[in-house]
């Protein structure tokens, strides 16, 4: 873990306590936590996708066939479904 310092305005700190405890939070920092986390995956998995078109292209532009293409597709779509769960 690393810390960090943040500001923010104190309207914002309020409303993060309030909208804590309607999320059942125990604090506002488990919130701010909480939207950065989510905001992290999205951003990760909507990148990822660009990079791995931009792999399968170049695979494409170097001769590799689709058929293994596809299959190592097909083999990272099941590790990657493994290491989730």
């Amino acid at each position: 873990m690393k810390s960090i310092t943040i500001s923010f305005s104190v309207d914002e700190v309020e409303s993060m306590k309030k909208i804590a405890r309607l999320k059942g939070f125990s604090g506002y920092k488990i919130l701010l936590k909480s939207y950065i986390s989510e905001g992290l995956h999205r951003d990760e998995e909507r990148y990822s996708g660009i990079s791995n078109a931009l792999l399968i292209e170049a695979l494409k532009k170097y001769g590799v066939p689709d058929t293994i293409i596809q299959q190592a597709t097909r083999d990272v779509i099941e590790s990657t479904t493994y290491i989730q769960n």
